[in-house]
């Protein structure tokens, strides 16, 4: 016999049907909410990055009205007659960064073939390790270490020994010419090839990784040397993930401050030694910022962050455009 209580099947059908429902219900509800989250943080990103964009702009003013074009152009950097130019920070700025950019990617490459071709498994995770703690330190133990380890090293050897080297070849003796301050933009270049050289190796080193073993296999297979398979196979496989990290790298040099305030010498002027102290807009702007006492001394530092807001976007977008064209040529 039949207990009465027991529910029918239709009363569980139409249970089960309602349950659905509120699980769906459920779970259409969290979707959107998810969906506002996600969108609102892209949005977000785009406001911050124009209430940055318009504060500079908003803030530079005074000093595009005071110089209009000739702000770019002009070596002038004088507080006491407000008469301001930000070409030696650009120069600097620029120089520093393609030093370091010279120096850090080859050895960055060099590091990450290293680390996944040719290192024992057992030193592997010791020396990434090592590598990744790098980046970790802070800009400012960076500094103290060139000023007072570094300088002095490359005062005594390095800088000497470039003056002597190329003393007898035209042009580049005015590159390197004299005299060793120690100090200066090559220098500050090599500090910061120093800081990217992490960045870009555990990047590098990364997508290395990436490339399926089989493809270098059949590489080895044919008889391709070592450096056969990473120049032909392994470079042209990760060249996308290479170049994204050395943007990643130049981006850290080209906004680097208190690393290069320490070692570059500080100097609002353009030299045609590499030797010779310079200055960059970071280290303009970490110098005398605290000092401004003037609306146009102000403006005219603002505008220096503004200049490099921009220097910094066009990098990022000549990257990616050259990306685009990287995946359109594999593509086809």
């Amino acid at each position: 016999m039949m207990d009465a209580a027991a529910p029918s099947g239709d009363v569980l059908l139409v249970q089960a049907v309602s349950r659905r429902s509120q699980m769906l219900r459920r779970f259409s509800r969290d979707d959107a909410i998810f969906r506002l989250l996600t969108q609102s943080s892209a949005i977000a990103v785009l406001v911050i990055l124009a209430g940055v964009l318009l504060s500079l702009l908003l803030g530079s003013l005074p000093a595009w009205r005071a110089f209009g074009f000739d702000f770019l152009t002009s070596q002038s950097w004088n507080p006491v007659t407000e008469k301001f130019g930000a070409l030696p920070a650009i120069y600097g700025t620029l120089l520093t960064s393609v030093i370091a950019m010279l120096i850090g990617v080859p050895v960055s490459l060099g590091i990450a073939i290293f680390l996944t071709e040719i290192c024992p498994q057992s030193l592997r995770r010791t020396i990434g390790t090592a590598i990744e703690l790098l980046a970790g330190i802070p800009s400012i133990i960076y500094g103290i270490w060139g000023l007072f380890v570094f300088a002095p090293f490359v005062q005594a050897h390095v800088q000497p020994a470039l003056i002597d080297t190329f003393a007898n070849i035209p042009i580049l003796n005015q590159l390197f010419a004299g005299p060793p301050y120690g100090i200066g933009l090559l220098t500050a270049g090599l500090i910061l090839a120093i800081m990217v050289l992490p960045f870009i190796t555990s990047i590098t080193r990364e997508v290395f990784d990436t490339v399926p073993p089989v493809l270098k296999e059949a590489a080895y297979g044919i008889g391709c040397t070592r450096w056969e398979v990473m120049r032909r196979v392994v470079i042209p496989y990760t060249r996308v993930g290479i170049i994204g990290g050395v943007m990643l790298g130049l981006g850290r040099a080209l906004g680097e401050t208190m690393a290069v305030t320490f070692v570059i010498g500080n100097a609002h002027r353009i030299m045609p030694s590499i030797m010779a102290p310079g200055t960059t807009i970071s280290a303009s702007i970490a110098n005398e910022f605290t000092e401004a006492t003037g609306d146009l001394y102000t403006a005219s530092l603002i505008a220096l962050g503004l200049i490099l807001f921009f220097i910094t976007f066009a990098v990022l977008a000549a990257a990616r455009l050259l990306l685009m064209r990287i995946e359109r040529k594999a593509g086809n």
